[in-house]
């Protein structure tokens, strides 16, 4: 589990990950980067009342790196990715190793079921759970089980890890992603088992969501251009929405001033019908039974759920243009472009 400012849910999570069913030996290994807010106190505390907590130090602060240590300071076959942010249930573990050896796979993943606290918070997590919100991936509610492109998390071979190289350090978000890739490429299966559920809490705030969404998009565009082809064509929806969108104006501003106008300047306006479709698309799901209960909430899931596409688009435009370079996710932070505090 790598740890970075989450001292409001690391009890939770650790415990959710002690609470496993399980007949067979096990340690949670926590990768600490440099936290501000008691983290490290919380961590230590936990560590006192359970021998099997082992503390490791990631100066680095980044995820990959992190999971990384924490791999290498483990002692079993077995790996479980865990986060902060997540609770298991506590059959969690012992299913997935049950399908790892059923399918035969190298890794297995459930169904990511975000949950909010806050009015905003549900609602972001209303957009994570419906196919508006995340592209309808596999472990975002899918219900059939078989083989996937990823895995949320992940319950996998220790063995094969070491085989492709465990995680790619240079790769600050969607490191599961390209992980999983590798694994397919070298012939393993990765799993998905809708059998398997595990309780994600999103971002609280509107600045931290637009923050997280803007950091995964620019290396979603980093990941195209490093493999093309090998990334979903899910991922391209959000960036031609930004591209429609400044179409869009440009061809506002033309048909305003005039340049645009008569045949031409109507055959232009089809450039508008995109954005008059996603608006009813956002409409739609905002009223429908994933919009929440009450008006308020379906105004903050008709909010979020732009906000998640244009951040993470308006990333992904940047990355593929310019590459992703030293970006990290900084929505656990304040406002500056580095893990470190």
């Amino acid at each position: 589990m790598p740890v970075l400012n989450e001292r409001d849910y690391l009890r939770r999570a650790v415990e959710s990950v002690l609470a496993q069913e399980l007949d067979v030996p096990s340690e949670l290994v926590l990768a600490l980067a440099p936290s501000t807010d008691g983290t490290d106190e919380l961590a230590a505390e936990l560590a006192a009342a359970d021998d099997r907590i082992v503390l490791v130090r990631n100066p680095a602060a980044h995820i990959p790196v992190g999971l990384n240590i924490a791999i290498r300071a483990g002692s079993h076959p077995t790996i479980v990715r865990v986060d902060a942010h997540s609770e298991l249930e506590p059959a969690y573990t012992r299913r997935a190793m049950e399908t790892l050896d059923r399918v035969g796979a190298a890794n297995v993943g459930g169904v990511m079921r975000a949950d909010g606290r806050s009015p905003f918070q549900r609602a972001v997590a209303r957009a994570y759970n419906s196919p508006m919100g995340l592209g309808g991936g596999a472990y975002h509610g899918g219900t059939r089980e078989g083989e996937a492109e990823s895995a949320y998390l992940g319950v996998m071979r220790r063995a094969v890890l070491d085989e492709v190289g465990l995680f790619d350090e240079t790769v600050r978000r969607g490191e599961d992603w390209e992980l999983n890739l590798r694994i397919r490429r070298a012939g393993y299966r990765v799993w998905f088992d809708p059998s398997l559920s595990v309780t994600y809490w999103p971002r609280e705030s509107w600045p931290r969501l637009a923050r997280q969404f803007f950091a995964t998009g620019r290396w979603r565009g980093e990941l195209v251009r490093r493999y093309g082809r090998g990334n979903s064509l899910r991922f391209f929806a959000p960036p031609l929405l930004v591209l429609a969108i400044a179409a869009a104006v440009i061809v506002g501003v033309l048909q305003l001033t005039g340049i645009a106008a008569g045949g031409w300047g109507l055959a232009a306006s089809v450039v508008y019908l995109p954005l008059i479709a996603y608006v009813v698309l956002v409409v739609a799901t905002a009223l429908g039974r994933g919009g929440g209960t009450g008006w308020r909430d379906r105004l903050w899931t008709a909010a979020v759920l732009p906000t998640m596409h244009l951040a993470w688009g308006s990333g992904f435009v940047v990355g593929v243009v310019r590459g992703a370079h030293d970006t990290v996710d900084t929505s656990r932070l304040r406002d500056r472009n580095t893990p470190l505090p």
